[in-house]
């Protein structure tokens, strides 16, 4: 008996597919719940850019930001799946990578510290979303 909890479960396409959606659902319902605690906590999310002046973060830009590259791992999921061996390994690791990339930026914007934790959080949770939903739901070889 191995320590691998990794199990291929025997699905169909469709059911596949249906988690694949949850897992999008479920990361933009994700990083929207991180933006509505900060709301009601008085936080009022604004970040400055000397080319687009001052930009509030609000409900439909959180949804409108996760939606698109939550859409897009579950794309490269796909390619994984299709042109490589190991898509499991190779989507994780592409997948924290480009987590743990999507985080300095932050630093370097002009907002208030706690605007840049709470998008950092908000990376954070649909980042780690994602990766467990997504991952769970490759195939672990080909």
């Amino acid at each position: 008996m191995g320590t691998n909890s990794e199990v291929d479960v025997s699905v169909s396409r469709g059911q596949r597919r249906a988690y694949r959606a949850l897992a999008v659902a479920v990361s933009v319902c994700a990083a929207l719940l991180v933006w509505v605690i900060a709301w009601a906590g008085g936080g009022g999310l604004e970040v400055t850019s000397p080319a687009a002046g001052t930009l509030r973060i609000g409900a439909a830009l959180v949804v409108a930001s996760a939606l698109p590259l939550a859409l897009a791992a579950w794309g490269a999921l796909a390619l994984a799946e299709r042109f490589t061996p190991r898509p499991r390994r190779v989507w994780t690791a592409v997948a924290v990578a480009v987590l743990l990339l999507s985080l300095p930026p932050l630093l370097f914007l002009e907002a208030t510290d706690a605007t840049k934790l709470t998008l950092a959080l908000m990376h954070v949770v649909t980042g780690v979303v994602l990766i467990a939903m997504l991952r769970r739901s490759a195939r672990p070889t080909r």
